[in-house]
């Protein structure tokens, strides 16, 4: 029997007078498989010196002329009913600069605050309510700003060039070179580093370049993503594209994820298709690269310019290209991925059919004895009265499973996944001066000062964000799981967490609950000084907390 399953009794759960270490010990962390993406298109090394010399002129030329756009849907999309898929903001927004945003957040004591107003920020003027019940999942919108400088400061193609200069970026592994022409999909990366040398030729040969987690290199795309991710509940990641003129890096194709494209530079002209069909709504997995003739007519035809927003739900098919006089950069930020209710009921059911198989014998009788003369699917076109019993039980079975599903147990397994998923939190200077970033500890004079951490009963103390540690359980083991010993870089650390002595549980509970309000370190429900003691101590070594004012040493 697995831990998980072993764990859950619903009534006990419900009693009040229940220690958070009787709840956590019966928790378990079991985890099942995780289902893999499509995988991308084979890349394909170039030759000639690791560089691909195609003529720009002649693929400006077979693209032909771009179509320019309002914003607004055809005569033909009004004709089906897609009218409502655009949403036109035309006024010329001045909302805060982002690193006016970001200076004013941090003023902000509240880290899910913060996110929301992030968000806001991100598709003014549209309120963030209408957002996720008009669009979020369901449908495409556009907003036209008339403001080139509203995403100003987030990212450029500058930035870029002094990452390539500066920074060890890989083919395949930062960095795509791709191309799309006459109707084919190509990938060009060479082997090794991407200097700026080679990456500007294939860019000057009509290639678009992809960057594929510029958060690991720009300060301001982590700070972003970090604080957004609170707000989804789910990872953030991005990717940005540099397109150059008249040309098209990538087929039409839809995605797994719920898509923000934000058009830094320049401009692009994108179209949107809905669904092919109920099976690709939502969809999974990516989809591979189609053709013209597979996606029909689209629902959006527009022209993004610096400043604008487009979003669309996973599932719908785009494709996007430059037109002949702009060249294009812009972020796409996603989220998620692998966040539905089948993904959660997929490590729900395996555990709740072993708890039900150890707690009712319905579920241990054997089968009938002659099963195999009538299921299965050489025999599914027959019909036989043993056929329908046996759907029949099982269908009561399958309803009376619901009972033993460990619902809890299934949402703190999806929460670990999400905890080991996220960016580190991107900390203000006054959090990393009142944390374990900024302690007194230095080196002078041939030797090690102030290297006792001061950390008293009066200290106050807080986490450094509300969902920056969570507290489950392996089944033998109370956890807390954390995300501020995360790379930058997507799973290139392993899940942090450390197990949580019984007499700690209730006050590491305690801090959690109480964010965002300081709490001193008296006041954490441990039996004994030294044990509050110790815990804020752990908590302030791993970065998990930071206090109310920087400490100092005695």
């Amino acid at each position: 029997m697995c831990a998980m399953c072993a764990q859950f009794n619903i009534q006990a759960m419900e009693r009040k007078h229940m220690s958070a270490f009787s709840i956590y010990q019966s928790v378990s962390g079991t985890t099942t498989p995780a289902v893999q993406a499509v995988s991308p298109p084979a890349k394909k090394p170039k030759k000639k010196e690791n560089a691909m010399h195609s003529n720009k002129k002649t693929n400006q030329q077979k693209r032909g002329k771009a179509v320019k756009s309002s914003g607004k849907p055809s005569s033909s999309d009004k004709a089906q009913g897609e009218e409502s898929c655009v949403t036109e903001c035309r006024e010329g927004f001045n909302n805060p600069a982002l690193h006016t945003l970001l200076t004013d957040l941090a003023k902000v004591n509240n880290s899910r605050e913060r996110a929301n107003r992030l968000f806001q920020w991100l598709i003014h003027p549209v309120q963030a309510k209408s957002f996720f019940r008009d669009n979020w999942e369901k449908k495409p919108i556009l907003i036209q700003r008339q403001n080139p400088d509203y995403f100003k400061g987030l990212f450029s193609t500058a930035e870029f060039d002094l990452i390539l200069r500066n920074e060890n970026v890989q083919y395949g592994v930062n960095l795509d070179v791709t191309s799309y022409t006459n109707g084919k999909r190509e990938t060009h990366n060479p082997p090794g580093r991407a200097l700026p040398y080679t990456v500007w030729d294939f860019y000057e040969s009509g290639c678009s370049i992809r960057m594929l987690n510029p958060q690991a290199f720009s300060s301001a795309v982590w700070q972003v993503l970090s604080i957004l991710q609170e707000t989804f509940g789910s990872m953030v990641g991005a990717n940005t594209y540099l397109t150059p003129p008249g040309t098209q890096g990538f087929a039409p194709h839809y995605d797994d994820i719920e898509a923000f494209v934000v058009q830094l530079e320049g401009k692009k002209h994108w179209r949107v298709y809905k669904p092919r069909s109920e099976d690709e709504v939502l969809p999974l997995v990516s989809s591979p690269n189609f053709s013209q003739a597979e996606i029909g007519q689209p629902i959006m035809d527009v022209v993004l310019e610096a400043g604008d927003l487009l979003y669309f739900p996973r599932g719908f098919i785009h494709q996007g290209d430059c037109l002949p006089d702009a060249h294009s950069l812009h972020i796409t930020v996603s989220s998620y991925q692998r966040n539905s209710w089948g993904d959660l009921m997929l490590k729900l059911m395996p555990a709740a059919m072993e708890i039900a198989m150890e707690e009712d014998v319905e579920f241990r009788r054997g089968l009938p004895l002659d099963y195999l003369q009538y299921m299965g699917v050489q025999h599914s076109e027959k019909e036989d009265p043993r056929r329908d019993k046996f759907m029949a039980h099982v269908q009561g079975l399958t309803k009376k499973l619901a009972h033993f599903a460990p619902i809890d147990a299934a949402v703190d397994q999806k929460a670990r996944d999400f905890l080991h998923d996220c960016l580190p939190p991107m900390l203000t200077a006054e959090e990393q001066a009142s944390s374990v970033y900024g302690a007194p500890a230095r080196w002078r004079d041939g030797e090690a000062l102030d290297v006792a951490v001061q950390i008293k009963g009066q200290t106050q103390i807080r986490l450094v964000r509300a969902g920056a540690a969570r507290l489950c359980s392996d089944g033998d083991n109370v956890l807390l799981c954390y995300t501020t010993e995360n790379s930058r870089v997507y799973h290139k650390e392993q899940p942090k967490s450390f197990k949580i002595q019984a007499e700690h549980i209730d006050a590491v509970e305690l801090l959690i609950h109480s964010y965002p309000k300081f709490i001193t370190v008296a006041s954490l429900p441990c039996d004994k000084a030294a044990a509050k003691a110790s815990l804020a101590e752990l908590l302030f070594e791993k970065g998990l907390i930071h206090t109310a004012k920087p400490l100092t040493a005695e």
